[in-house]
């Protein structure tokens, strides 16, 4: 496996952004989204705690903020893993309600870009609509759930069971590789169930998965996944914003400015990913990747559950 050129043509981008291409304005458009949202809803230095309901000392937001940048640049490296590393780590020290909502917002941005930079969007679209479709029909399900009740630890403990059980077969298979998924039911019940968890527990790694097992090219890979992704995070936040009380513009703001931070991340991470690395390679970070996340979230649910 081989990735497209390192090296970014900034005259083009900015030749085909001035000429309103799809993909500049799609990634420039997110990024200046979060951008003024950051600065529109400042609530101002005196309540910029306020929201959190938590004492968070500056070393720990400056953790937070270097893992944003972390989860950012495997975001860009690999289509998924954002909402996978920051969600169980941010829920730790705020209350999880408020984390699943306000870590909506640095996903949306990266999909968005993501969506864009690998060009492969629309031609997925085209193809697996029906996927779209039953993805958006779990976020909606999910979001009122979680309107309605709390997202307790049990549901992230049986993703990283999940995401383990996923690690174990692929090492033990060596990879095992299937061309395209050729398997409506299943693709469908993916995208559905990662609707429903992103939106309830902001945990979603049936499709990754399921994705990585079935789909080895790259772009297309990490293009696919950020339009699946994309949707379910739009419609989440225009649920959220309309129909329930869960998006306060101080969340929105919060979400913004750690989107903002994301940037940094994301761009090192596509970086990254455009340099000349092989399959193998790219399998062996997937997995090890899931593998790590596994444990991140048993290290915050086991306690919880069973001490």
């Amino acid at each position: 496996m081989s990735a497209p050129e390192s090296r970014v043509d900034v005259e083009q981008f900015l030749t085909n952004l001035l000429e309103f291409r799809y993909r500049e304005v799609t990634m420039v458009g997110a990024t200046v989204a979060v951008l003024a949202a950051s600065i529109v809803f400042f609530p101002g230095f005196e309540n910029v705690g306020d929201g959190v309901q938590s004492d968070l000392s500056g070393g720990l937001l400056a953790g937070i903020v270097l893992i944003a940048v972390v989860a950012g640049a495997v975001k860009g490296m690999t289509g998924f893993g954002y909402s996978l590393i920051m969600t169980p780590i941010v829920a730790s020290v705020i209350d999880p309600t408020v984390a699943v909502v306000v870590l909506a917002i640095p996903p949306w941005m990266l999909n968005m870009f993501q969506i864009a930079e690998t060009g492969t969007g629309r031609a997925f679209v085209r193809e697996e609509w029906s996927l779209l479709l039953l993805a958006v029909v779990g976020t909606v399900i999910g979001v009122a759930a979680l309107a309605s009740f709390s997202a307790g630890p049990i549901v992230a403990f049986v993703i990283g069971l999940v995401l383990l059980g996923y690690v174990a077969f692929q090492t033990v298979q060596n990879f095992v590789t299937v061309e395209e998924a050729h398997h409506p039911f299943a693709l469908g019940a993916a995208g559905l169930s990662q609707g429903f968890l992103l939106a309830f527990a902001n945990l979603g790694p049936l499709l990754p998965a399921y994705f990585h097992t079935f789909e080895r090219d790259t772009e297309r890979y990490i293009g696919g996944l950020s339009m699946v992704l994309g949707t379910i995070f739009t419609v989440r936040i225009v649920q959220m914003a309309l129909f329930t009380d869960l998006l306060t513009t101080y969340r929105l703001w919060l979400g913004s400015v750690i989107a903002v931070v994301t940037i940094v991340g994301l761009l090192l991470g596509t970086y990254l990913r455009r340099l000349e690395f092989d399959e193998r390679t790219f399998n062996w970070f997937v997995v090890g990747l899931l593998f790590v996340i596994s444990l991140n979230i048993f290290r915050n649910t086991v306690p919880a559950l069973f001490f």
